[in-house]
């Protein structure tokens, strides 16, 4: 049972570029708060936190891990994340659990993609933020990295303290309104955070343009509620390495951020007669159990380990939870502590604590644990997650293979809401997609080293998709005679293109009844519409999934005898297919959005290779350090294996992140080479 409350948790998530030191600066905590003897170090393999195997061959964070420290009466759950684009998908899934995000910026390298990509999510999430100047001993420059830092997500970030002495040392300028830092003076520091502290107050503005001063307990909810609406962004310095401004980073935690009864509260929704409704948590053990599963591992000891958080109420052993909508509670038996890959057994987890559960198969990424009383279908908002766009085509070595292959692939997909398995109809290829190669490639050597599945890879067909570009009418008569009772069915039917949301993603099909006078018998129109949902999964010009269609059968014929669904559901199918034949079909192409920071005299070779892959330069920033970050779009067909392109055009000075955008028409020569090459399968009529 905990010794702390709820008052007293703060829970952050480490996030930030890879190499910025986010796993050096948790083993610095950790270290400082007396939870390990030595600091750990990635080149040797011994951090709490890297502890997977391949992340110790790889020297990087792969998934997030947890950890957890008391200090200066606080207790303190960290979420330390992966911070290579790859693995995006780990680091956003945490962003639910936690009040705070703590975004760690290198001080040699500057503000990177994966930063700002990062930043602007806990901005829409309405997650304080918290920025981390890490590496100040190796720092060319920190008066201009504040001045993007500040340029780049507003005069709304400020420091509370600031380095000294060349970088080995940290001065708190928040509380302390004299003295000299490597940034200037401590007083011009000192008022700045002050005033963008009391600017959220009214009649502590008031006070202070009155007095010149206010006291640090007034200056507390105030500072929680500046960083809740996005007014203030605290900016800390640290030498992880050196342990410099680690002690006085976990005094800023302690005091400064906010704790769950502070934060943002999490928002749950339900349905009600219909309706979807909204539930805002209240991190309060009394009421009615609300936790969310946002990290999930198959750990070779312990087995399949689910990580939550709870948000309200709290999870122990006296209570039998719903597991999402499930008619009946579940029995757990066991609750832990979770600290890197060592896990403590707990009888409760409290509102707004983090905790884990093993080896119970019903909870999932992204579940729901509650006891009923809120609603049965209660789910956490949605989290926007970057659209897996990366992909391979994989096939099993060995004969058999096929069916552990995915049996393996649906555990590790499982694990990481950015990792995809899809069966494409028209090349009947198995693709795994992510957000990367190397994304791709880690999780192919999960699958070999964890399952025993070797697999072999190929570039995949691009992953178009169908729709009409106009009305048209489609008509098919089904009639076979065996001997005996024979089939019939005659449907006659329209078609019309649907408009795209605003999202860009098409509708799915809208299938409308229009018949009237018992031309085709009710019974027989869900088989109608099952003939032509085939089509729309399997394509009817390319092989393709199509969407954006609507379809109003309006007349046919049935027999009293001989009609049966089988007979309407090719009827359908078919006259689907005339229709859209007709309906001047197209082919719609992924378009992906590009961020690619290169060195600045690189601009004009990025932006020529860009525009000769089909692409649009939509804009370019730059950075300090000489770098320039390149905004542009172009079809993923042409950027699908990037990664080694930009290698070679940059001498590995450039990096990229790619995020799915929209689906364009196809060039007319393009759509006539995919088309050319459907060889749809022989259908008996």
């Amino acid at each position: 049972m905990a010794d702390y409350t709820t008052g007293d948790i703060r829970n952050l998530a480490l996030v930030g570029a890879a190499g910025a030191g986010k796993t050096t600066l948790v083993e610095a905590m950790l270290h400082e708060a007396g939870v390990i003897g030595r600091v750990g170090r990635i080149e040797d393999g011994n951090t709490v936190c890297d502890y997977d195997e391949l992340e110790k061959e790889l020297k990087q964070s792969l998934d997030s891990a947890i950890v957890h420290f008391d200090h200066a009466g606080a207790h303190v759950n960290l979420i330390d994340t992966p911070g290579a684009s790859d693995f995006l998908g780990k680091a956003i899934s945490s962003l639910p659990a936690v009040e705070t995000a703590m975004v760690l910026i290198d001080a040699a390298v500057g503000i990177h993609t994966v930063t700002r990509r990062i930043m602007k999510i806990a901005e829409e999430r309405k997650i304080p933020r918290l920025i981390v100047i890490n590496k100040i001993d190796h720092a060319t420059d920190l008066p201009g990295l504040v001045s993007a830092v500040q340029e780049s997500f507003g005069n709304v970030c400020q420091p509370v303290n600031l380095p000294a002495d060349g970088g080995t040392s940290v001065v708190d300028c928040f509380a302390n309104d004299s003295g000299s830092s490597d940034l200037g003076d401590v007083a011009g520091h000192h008022t700045a955070i002050i005033e963008q502290v009391v600017e959220i107050d009214e009649a502590l503005m008031e006070q202070y343009l009155d007095q010149g001063e206010v006291s640090a307990d007034q200056l507390h909810e105030p500072f929680q509620k500046a960083m809740r609406e996005g007014h203030l962004i605290p900016i800390c310095f640290t030498s992880a390495r050196e342990t410099v401004g680690v002690k006085q980073l976990m005094d800023v935690l302690a005091s400064h951020c906010p704790s769950p009864t502070e934060g943002t509260p999490a928002v749950f929704t339900y349905t009600e007669n219909g309706e979807k409704k909204e539930h805002l948590a209240v991190a309060d053990a009394s009421k009615p159990l609300a936790a969310h599963v946002f990290k999930v591992s198959s750990d070779p000891f312990v087995g399949k380990l689910c990580v939550f958080r709870v948000h309200q109420g709290s999870a122990g052993l006296e209570a039998n939870p719903y597991i999402d909508d499930a008619k009946r509670g579940t029995r757990i038996a066991h609750f832990f502590k979770v600290q890197g890959k060592n896990h403590e057994e707990t009888t409760k987890i409290i509102a707004g604590d983090i905790g884990a559960v093993a080896k119970i198969e019903e909870i999932h990424y992204d579940s729901v644990l509650h006891d009923g009383s809120i609603a049965s279908d209660l789910r956490l908002r949605s989290l926007v997650m970057p659209k897996p766009m990366f992909g391979l085509s994989i096939e099993g070595t060995s004969k058999g293979a096929e069916t552990k292959m995915g049996e393996a692939l649906g555990k590790l997909a499982a694990e990481d809401p950015t990792l995809e398995i899809e069966h494409v109809q028209a090349t009947n290829e198995t693709v795994l997609r992510g957000l990367g190669e190397q994304h791709l490639r880690v999780k192919l050597r999960l699958l070999k080293d964890r399952y025993g599945v070797e697999v072999a890879t190929r570039p995949p067909t691009v992953p178009y998709k169908e729709t009409i570009t106009a009305k048209a009418d489609g008509h098919h008569r089904h009639k076979k005679q065996s001997g005996g009772a024979g089939q019939f069915g005659e449907v006659y039917l329209r078609v019309e293109p649907l408009v795209a949301g605003s999202n860009g993603e098409l509708p799915a099909l809208e299938f409308v009844d229009e018949t009237f006078g018992g031309s085709i018998p009710k019974q027989f129109l869900p088989a109608i519409e099952k003939g032509i949902r085939r089509v729309m999964n399997e394509g009817a010009v390319a092989g393709y999934p199509m969407g954006g269609i609507r379809v109003s059968v309006y007349d046919g014929k049935h027999h009293p005898v001989d009609s049966k669904e089988v007979a309407f559901m090719t009827a359908g199918r078919k006259a689907f297919i005339d229709a859209v034949q007709k309906a001047k079909p197209v082919l719609l192409e992924p378009i992906v959005t590009l961020e690619i920071t290169v060195p600045m005299d690189l601009i004009g070779d990025i932006s020529s290779d860009i525009s000769g892959r089909r692409g649009r330069i939509q804009g370019t920033d730059m950075l300090p350090g000489n770098l320039a970050v390149i905004k542009a779009e172009a079809p993923l067909s042409e950027v699908m294996s990037y990664a080694s392109q930009l290698k070679s055009l940059t001498g590995g000075a450039g990096s990229y992140a790619m995020d799915y955008s929209h689906d364009e028409r196809t060039p007319p020569n393009v759509q006539a080479d995919v088309i050319k090459k459907f060889r749809p399968q022989a259908d008996e009529d």
